[in-house]
């Protein structure tokens, strides 16, 4: 029975690259924008206000990110809805620019999710493809009520 495995990592598939380009460059675009949008865009109050700091919770996760973390792919996929959720009640409430801004932030919401599902995705794929084909399964003995040998 052949029991050899190589320990380095599966190499990453240039759609996994890509995903992950995808989900670091919206998360990067949905801080950029919530900041922007809050103090110079289309803020609630002349001169910027204090929901600028929705953004805080989008910075957690980017070195997560960054190292390729797959748990942290895993809970962004989530937290991006209450970003998506104020987007979309933004976009039908707020009165231009404050809209077209919240449409922009829903486009990023939706890339940033499916980015990161898809990555998920494909690595937990490619982990399975990487497992070594070699390893037989261990077979059922032929009959089940044997005497045992004296």
């Amino acid at each position: 029975m052949n029991t050899f495995r190589t320990s380095s990592p599966t190499p990453a598939t240039t759609s996994v690259a890509l995903t992950r380009i995808l989900a670091v460059g919206s998360l990067l675009g949905l801080i950029v924008l919530g900041l922007a949008w809050e103090l110079l865009l289309a803020p609630l109050r002349p001169g910027g206000s204090w929901l600028a700091l929705k953004v805080l919770p989008l910075c957690l996760p980017l070195a997560g990110l960054l190292k390729n973390r797959m748990y942290t792919y895993r809970w962004v996929s989530l937290l991006v809805w209450l970003y998506f959720t104020e987007g979309a009640v933004r976009a039908y409430s707020d009165a231009a620019p404050g809209n077209y801004l919240a449409m922009v932030e829903v486009f990023l919401c939706l890339t940033l999710f499916t980015a990161c599902a898809l990555h998920v995705r494909l690595r937990l794929k490619n982990a399975a493809k990487a497992v070594d084909p070699a390893i037989e399964p261990t077979t059922p003995p032929a009959t089940s009520h044997a005497k045992p040998a004296h």
